[in-house]
């Protein structure tokens, strides 16, 4: 029994790397449709070989989603990104943004998961985001002035990188602008000397609800039934 649970476990964890880097090719190919095949010259693409390179996704794998997404190679892609507003259980608002090339089979398989969670439903929550670009980035100077640098590349806001995202030794950072001024400010930031590790649009909350215990989980469940689908690329909840 003990030997049939572990390789359930290996399986499970097996399929949720292929999830993992089935998401990330597709960013990649995104990206380079977007903004073009060199990483240097294009800071989202950049970010999203990077990834991908800490993923453990192989080099060719890399190369071949970088020549389909900027069509330099002889299949096409056309992956489109769809955006979908509801709640989760207990009332959390949550964005689910998707990239797909067929919008006739995602939608109603997104519908079906608000279905399918406790008290899951599509509506509008929009208004409880801001829609901005964010910048993630690090710098090799820990007593660098990242406010100066933010205020030089043209970002809104600063805040803090997590602690466990900062090399030892390093400054991290997070740089708020916006949407239209995204690719300018990663260049910039870039130019002064930062790592950037995320360059990209996000939905931040403005508020969270708080959900505890049991409610909790029920929410968590919700969530992670919606980042488990193939084509949901990011999952943003205003949950504490």
């Amino acid at each position: 029994m003990g030997a049939q649970w572990k390789q359930s476990g290996r399986e499970i964890n097996a399929q949720k790397k292929g999830q993992m880097t089935v998401k990330l090719v597709r960013e990649i190919m995104v990206a380079a449709k977007l903004g073009g095949p060199d990483p240097d010259l294009n800071p989202r693409l950049f970010a999203a070989v990077e990834k991908a390179k800490k993923a453990s996704v192989y080099k060719d794998t890399i190369e071949r989603a970088i020549k389909k997404g900027a069509g330099l190679d002889t299949e096409k892609v056309n992956y489109e990104t769809i955006v979908y507003e509801g709640f989760a259980p207990h009332k959390v608002p949550v964005i689910v943004e998707c990239l797909t090339d067929s919008r006739n089979r995602t939608a109603p398989e997104i519908r079906n998961l608000f279905k399918a969670g406790s008290l899951g439903q599509p509506g509008s929550v929009a208004f409880f985001f801001n829609h901005l670009g964010v910048v993630e980035a690090t710098h090799p100077d820990a007593n660098r002035d990242a406010e100066a640098d933010a205020i030089e590349a043209g970002a809104q806001e600063i805040e803090p990188l997590e602690a466990e995202e900062i090399p030892a030794g390093q400054k991290g950072a997070r740089f708020l602008t916006e949407i239209k001024d995204l690719d300018h400010v990663s260049k910039a930031l870039k130019a002064a000397g930062w790592n950037v590790i995320a360059s990209e649009m996000r939905y931040l909350a403005k508020n969270f609800v708080e959900v505890s215990g049991a409610a909790r989980q029920d929410v968590m469940n919700f969530l992670n039934a919606l980042d488990d689908h193939d084509d949901v690329h990011h999952v943003y909840a205003a949950m504490k």
